[in-house]
């Protein structure tokens, strides 16, 4: 099955668990508000960032062993494949005891992070916080296996894997919470519902590739061993500077202004998140092909497909960034909650700013993730890291929250910067400034479009209810969408959208 059709399932596949899973956890969430209120909700919120820290033991393992699966899976080289999930499964065994020591010792901490806690008791913290670690830890037994699938562009067998279990663990919560209004509860039957899923994961998978439970499997070489090790090594810096960037603005916000925030910032967060989910499926969908093209095309295929990848994204998420700058807020404040749940416009904006430039980012990296490219930039992710850290600490004492994602946005435009070089540099062995180029025009045209929407907000929008809300969001996308391709239908990367458009009507 070709590049193409392969990612075009997995998008298939990708869109219908994005549906439900935005279904399903706005169904979660506001029960969850309804029946246990804010500040467990910023406990939860926390405690994930927390575990997603902890995921820095990793280091970048996965991928470096995705991308070294690309080629013998290419060619069908079974042998070949057995030896690399030998190691990998090895490697994962070995990450699963190093989180657990590290999240063990965490613990004692955490009344000191968590000064208001609303009548929590420390030992009700622990339990909470040792169940997520659970959760984490047994993860790190079958998450190898999905690897061989997804080299093989089967992403969408984790996806429905993934829509599954949210289905029976939001419904069994729910009712948990209705029946008992009990945390502890809700989370052990989380806990319970993943653990059968991994149970089935491991037996289905063990059953699809039944020769990767050959205990004959051959050694890699020194020289594989080494590419994979040099890999590892360099996305080592990659994930503690995505971690020190990514994953500590809960712990930060909770540590110098309150947990009740972070599930306030947290329903914002949760519609993007769950939104751009299905932006996220398309791109994600393709790096394997793109794994694929790298190992058997020329550079200049490569480009041309990049260039398209790159201006998709851009359309896509400034999309998106637009969207919710115009209309999250009445949807969080107006429609589903109360006035008490706003986030401020400036930290919207910068958030906003942030998720436009992430897009970009995703681009970037996953191509990286696809060629291979790791130890060029492998400090850029430990100086980002630290830039945010540094400028998010001053900037919530000086500014407040505001400040917190000022970080953010500083140092995720580093890379935005600085990436783009090394990629056209090394991959292309081209200049990098038509990437900048079209990146200015990129953003004229979505300013363009906010400038023009806001006063047509306040005339559509002059009384916010479900009507106009949706009026708004028809009369963005129209906007929208007829700007860019008004702009760029001339292009190439338009072009080739447009053919791929006209040959799914015509099948």
């Amino acid at each position: 099955m070709g590049r193409v059709r392969q990612a075009g399932k997995n998008i298939f596949f990708g869109y219908i668990s994005n549906f439900i899973i935005l279904f399903m956890g706005f169904l979660q969430r506001h029960v969850f508000i309804m029946v246990l209120g804010r500040t467990l909700l910023g406990v939860n919120g926390l405690y994930t960032d927390i575990l997603s820290m902890l995921s820095l033991a990793e280091l970048g393992i996965g991928s470096a062993l995705n991308y070294s699966l690309y080629k013998p899976v290419a060619e069908g080289n079974l042998e070949k494949i057995k030896s690399y999930m030998r190691l990998y499964r090895k490697a994962y065994l070995t990450i699963a005891g190093v989180i657990t020591v590290i999240g063990l010792a965490i613990t004692p901490f955490l009344p000191y992070l968590l000064k208001e806690r609303g009548g929590i008791s420390v030992r009700q913290l622990t339990v909470y916080y040792l169940i997520f670690l659970f959760n984490t830890v047994s993860t790190y037994f079958v998450a190898y296996k999905y690897s061989l699938a997804n080299a093989q562009q089967r992403n969408y067998i984790q996806t429905n894997i993934a829509t599954i279990t949210k289905i029976v663990t939001v419904f069994a919560q729910i009712i948990i919470l209705f029946l008992t209004k009990n945390f502890l509860l809700y989370l052990l039957t989380q806990a319970a519902v993943e653990l059968v899923q991994k149970i089935f994961v491991s037996l289905y998978f063990n059953r699809l590739y039944p020769y990767l439970q050959d205990k004959k499997a051959a050694k890699l070489s020194k020289e594989e061993t080494d590419v994979v090790v040099t890999k590892t090594k360099a996305l080592m810096f990659h994930k503690i500077g995505d971690v020190a960037r990514l994953s500590t603005d809960s712990v930060i916000i909770t540590y110098f202004m309150n947990v009740d925030w972070v599930g306030i910032v947290g329903n914002y967060t949760m519609i993007i998140t769950y939104a751009v989910n299905f932006i996220s499926v398309i791109f994600n969908s393709v790096i394997s092909g793109f794994g694929n093209l790298v190992a058997t095309e020329a550079k200049e295929k490569q480009y041309a497909m990049f260039r398209v990848y790159r201006f998709f994204a851009c359309w896509l998420y400034g999309f998106a960034a637009v969207g919710f700058w115009l209309l999250l807020t009445p949807l969080v404040t107006g429609i589903w909650l109360d006035e008490s749940w706003k986030l401020g416009q400036t930290v919207l904006t910068l958030i906003l700013v942030d998720l436009y430039f992430k897009g970009g980012r995703t681009v970037l990296v996953n191509f990286k993730i696809a060629a291979g490219v790791f130890e060029q930039d492998k400090y850029l992710s430990l100086l980002q890291g630290g830039v945010n850290l540094v400028l998010s600490i001053i900037g919530i004492r000086y500014i407040g929250l505001a400040g917190v994602y000022v970080g953010t946005v500083v140092s995720g435009v580093m890379a935005n910067v600085i990436q783009p070089v090394i990629i056209y540099r090394d991959c292309f062995g081209k200049n990098v400034w038509n990437y900048f180029r079209d990146s200015v025009k990129y953003m004229v045209v979505i300013v363009g479009v906010v400038l023009v929407m806001i006063p047509l907000k306040q005339f559509v929008m002059a009384q916010v209810s479900l009507v106009t809300f949706i009026l708004m969001a028809v009369v963005i996308t129209v906007f929208y969408n007829a700007a860019f391709v008004l702009v760029f239908r001339k292009t190439d990367e338009f072009g080739y959208l447009w053919t791929l458009v006209k040959g799914k009507r015509k099948r």
